[in-house]
């Protein structure tokens, strides 16, 4: 069992240009490291405005390859800090095809591996079928000096199944950075509705497979106009729970934000030996799970 350590979450807005949201989440991981952290995980797709808001060819320009700039750059800054980084990407694989990807960067500037985000919603505001590639390689585990950790993104963090195949994998802590915010038409009438729904599904991960959950959003205003294409108010609310879904920190709506959370692997084998759900599974009766309808 490793021992304990400091999960850091950097919830920020892009900056005017890759470049600049490249050194500008360089110096936030430094300003981690310099609280403690030993892991750090970016927003989902943390380099640029969130593009997804409407269908534009000239946006999968803004795709790269990995290895590419945001890889290079995050890997230089895991090795002037010693800490591992998780850096979501917009990854351009070849020509028309296209992934919402992160990869996970070892002390030593070493690519540990990469998911690319299963689940792909496509709502208004949210056209993110029109870019990406459903992923194609599983849920995954990586190993870090502090143990296995998960990395799902947005959209996963609604689906129980993709946490629990993570946790299967060895996981002790799953981060899930994200990009969610409020249409601005409708944050008056549901806008802490959906908020709570969206803290509730992660901490009921956590609870469920016994082990730390953090999600990573991005903050701001995108865009302008009402209409649901027009902009984005992405709520912030990054927070780390523990295997009982207890809140260990959270930002602010509106702020950005370096927030740290001590990790401690031993919780999650005292609370799986008190709450033994991954035990008491009926893995003999789950069949109907990989079908997409029961019929009688």
């Amino acid at each position: 069992m490793t021992a304990p350590f400091t999960a850091g979450l950097i919830q920020m807005a892009p900056a005017k240009t890759k470049a600049a949201s490249l050194a500008k989440a360089a110096t936030l991981i430094h300003e981690a490291a310099a609280c403690g952290a030993n892991v750090v995980c970016l927003p989902e797709l943390f380099t640029t405005p969130y593009f997804c808001r409407t269908q534009d060819h000239a946006a999968f320009d803004l795709a790269e390859p990995i290895p590419g700039p945001t890889t290079q750059a995050m890997a230089k800054a895991a090795r002037d800090n010693d800490v591992t980084v998780i850096a979501p990407l917009f990854e351009r694989r070849g020509p028309g095809l296209y992934h919402n990807t992160l990869a996970v960067i070892g002390p030593e500037g070493e690519v540990t591996g990469i998911y690319r985000k299963m689940h792909i919603p496509h709502d208004p505001g949210f056209e993110e079928k029109f870019y990406f590639t459903p992923g194609d390689l599983g849920f995954r585990a990586f190993p870090t000096p502090h143990g296995k950790i998960g990395a799902l993104i947005c959209w996963d963090q609604w689906f129980p199944e993709a946490a629990r195949a993570t946790a299967l994998l060895g996981a002790i802590m799953i981060f899930y950075p994200t990009a969610i915010g409020w249409h601005p038409s409708e944050k008056a009438e549901f806008g802490e509705t959906q908020r709570d729904a969206w803290m509730t599904v992660q901490r009921s991960h956590a609870i469920t497979n016994g082990l730390y959950v953090a999600a990573v959003n991005r903050v701001g205003v995108e865009g302008t106009g009402k209409a649901y294409a027009g902009s984005l108010e992405f709520w912030g609310s990054s927070f780390v729970a523990d295997p009982m879904g207890r809140i260990l920190a959270q930002a602010e709506t509106s702020a950005e934000t370096i927030l740290t959370a001590d990790i401690n692997p031993a919780l999650v084998e005292q609370t799986r030996r008190h709450w033994p759900f991954l035990r008491d599974r009926r893995v003999d009766a789950y069949d109907g799970l990989t079908e997409l309808w029961g019929e009688e």
